[in-house]
């Protein structure tokens, strides 16, 4: 074969491998509870346009960012979404709305926006499963508390749940990261704390009613919060599995956990549907 023939094949070559892959879209939702527009990226898999109904895994970000942290900051889960077949939504949650419907401030009720307004929203403008078989969550640090926190509260909704390095009780935190904006300070609400960390909403779960899993590092100032709730699901007999090593608080860490947590969801799908 001459030259010129071997260059002409690769270029195809090329061309293929650049028309597999996933799509995004960078779409504005509207909430009725908050009226107003939220931003959101959803990314979809490679071949979308002639799918059937695809599981959908809803990927939350940390305090301080917004829904454009996962696809510029790990731009590899286009990949995952091709691997495993499945649309990743990528809501905003704010900067510090711990994905909880605050007592406080009626324009932070993103509970009812990411558990259900968002989800009938994505039903109804993609190609999805539409029930808790077909639907997990999951995401880091805030986000992590809020995956966990929506899917025990809202189970007629998602199947599967994870957290990564996840602010799991609020408690020991009283001063930190806005949370006291949300629900008010812990020395005058204790109450609204306690009923709206993680941790305290074990008694929701039975047996198998959730595939959970659980990823923290050692090195992470939300470990021991993680470790308790490991150790609280362990003595309730909840199935779950919680992942643990040497490794902090930031992107280094989340770039690796988030595949991990794909791939439990993506066995999860396969088992359920």
């Amino acid at each position: 074969m001459s030259l010129k023939k071997i260059s002409t094949c690769f270029i195809i070559f090329l061309a293929s491998l650049s028309l597999k892959a996933a799509t995004v879209d960078n779409v504005t939702t509207y909430s009725p509870t908050m009226k107003k527009n939220i931003r959101a990226v959803v990314v979809k898999p490679d071949g979308y346009a002639i799918k059937q109904a695809l599981p959908v895994v809803y990927l939350l970000h940390g305090h301080g960012g917004n829904y454009a942290d996962w696809i510029t900051k790990v731009p590899t889960i286009k990949e995952q979404a091709d691997l495993y077949d499945i649309i990743i939504v990528c809501p905003d949650g704010n900067f510090s709305s711990w994905y909880f419907n605050s007592p406080v401030d009626s324009n932070w009720q993103y509970e009812t926006y990411v558990a259900v307004e968002l989800v009938d929203w994505i039903d109804k403008h993609y190609k999805t499963v539409k029930n808790p078989s077909g639907r997990g969550i999951t995401g880091l640090s805030m986000g992590g508390h809020g995956a966990l926190y929506l899917a025990f509260k809202h189970q007629n909704v998602f199947g599967t749940a994870g957290s990564m390095s996840g602010g799991v009780d609020l408690r020991p935190f009283p001063l930190n990261w806005d949370i006291a904006k949300r629900l008010g300070t812990y020395a005058e609400y204790p109450s609204r704390w306690e009923a709206n960390s993680v941790i305290n909403l074990t008694h929701l779960l039975t047996g198998k009613s959730l595939a959970l899993i659980i990823d923290c590092g050692t090195n992470d100032f939300f470990y021991r919060v993680n470790l308790n709730l490991h150790e609280k699901l362990l003595l309730n007999n909840i199935p779950h599995d919680f992942i643990s090593r040497p490794g902090g608080h930031n992107w280094n860490y989340w770039r690796n956990a988030v595949n991990y947590q794909l791939l439990f969801f993506n066995n999860f799908f396969q088992s359920a549907n």
